[in-house]
């Protein structure tokens, strides 16, 4: 089989879908391996490394597309590229399918075959494919490299002959992968650091690293599914705003991670918080791409309001590339040689990894979570 590698064209995108190691892993199990030309340069991979790894470079975009028999995405394909796949491809790459319509319509009308990477059940035997988890683990490291940029002062107490500083104080919202990240990251360097989670199982491995848990008392409104968030009554979020009110007036820096798989980040910092925190501290907005977890972060943009600086990066894992792309590329290696050996897909449909990441297959969308959206 064809695997193809095209250069990412989504805004601010470093990242590429496989390195040069995740050619040579494929080579050795007998794919065929076709990379757009500078495909990799963003990331610092030459296109010498990967023709020295054993793949082949293509110039021309369609071309690529047309040869492919599976291809390898980091970000979803753009309705007009995945139109460019033969028929009966696979497309395997993030796809965040319950929003994003069109690109289903175009896999489904065109055959095309897809597996989102977002989907991948998280499971020990799926541990090594969990895309989701290595890029949040940059993440949340980024996070605070850029929040403690944006500080004017440092993060560890230091006593000095012109007397002593206090250490920054950090309040980390949500402790997921990216949160748990950002917490050692921050203790790292010397900050004190408070979290908060609706989730009380995070409360020891918050307190392991070394933060303080801030304790919302929790409902029957807060629904897990597996391993996320997947909705909390108003009443509860109220609770919550009221409770992390007094910690982020007090609050050098404040990252905030929460999400909701296909719905709306959850709003946490209201205007009258970012009121309430001192001149020049940072909030760093993890879910400013959707629609963010404090209410005047602005997508992309570094602003300053009411004396309080905001970061909207929307793409933290692209900030650090190398790492980012060798990560994700060991993650859709391992997926991929799950799914298929060189002569093809072995389609076991019934199998737990299949199952849980297949969204359309032979011109039908199969899987629950989008199959509800064409329903709606």
């Amino acid at each position: 089989m064809k695997i193809a590698v095209p250069k990412e064209t989504k805004f601010k995108e470093n990242r590429v879908a496989l390195s040069p190691e995740g050619v040579k892993e494929l080579s050795a199990k007998g794919f065929s391996c076709i990379i757009e030309t500078g495909a990799g340069l963003k990331s610092y991979f030459t296109d010498e490394a990967y023709t020295t790894a054993g793949a082949t470079l293509v110039n021309d975009k369609t071309e690529l597309y047309s040869q492919a028999d599976v291809v390898l995405k980091v970000n979803p394909p753009l309705p007009e590229e995945a139109a460019l796949m033969k028929k009966d491809s696979v497309l395997m790459s993030f796809m965040f399918a319950a929003t994003n319509p069109e690109l289903v319509e175009v896999c489904v009308k065109n055959h095309i075959t897809s597996f989102s990477v977002d989907a991948i059940p998280r499971i020990s035997k799926a541990q090594k494919m969990d895309a989701l988890s290595s890029q949040a683990n940059l993440a949340g490291y980024k996070s605070v490299i850029l929040a403690a940029n944006e500080l004017g002062k440092i993060f560890p107490l230091l006593m000095t002959a012109a007397g002593t500083i206090k250490p920054a104080k950090v309040l980390i919202m949500g402790a997921g992968v990216a949160g748990l990240q950002a917490i050692a990251t921050a203790k790292r360097l010397g900050a004190i650091v408070e979290v908060s989670d609706i989730r009380p199982e995070t409360k020891e491995q918050v307190q392991s690293l070394g933060g303080k848990f801030i304790e919302v008392a929790g409902d029957n409104s807060v629904k897990m599914e597996g391993g996320y968030v997947k909705g909390v009554s108003e009443d509860f979020l109220k609770k919550q705003q009221e409770l992390i009110a007094k910690h982020a007036a007090a609050a050098d820096i404040i990252i905030t991670t929460a999400l909701i798989p296909g719905k709306k980040a959850p709003v946490l910092i209201t205007e009258e918080m970012v009121k309430s925190m001192k001149l020049g501290s940072v909030i760093l907005d993890m879910a400013v791409e959707n629609g963010g977890n404090c209410v005047l972060s602005e997508l992309n943009q570094t602003v300053v309001k009411h004396g309080v600086t905001i970061v909207g990066e929307s793409n933290l894992p692209s900030l650090l590339p190398l790492n980012a792309s060798e990560l994700y590329s060991k993650n859709i290696c391992t997926f991929l040689i799950h799914l298929a050996t060189k002569e093809g897909f072995k389609w076991e449909m019934e199998e737990e990894i299949t199952k849980g990441s297949l969204i359309t297959h032979k011109g039908a969308v199969l899987h629950p979570s989008v199959k509800k959206e064409v329903l709606a």
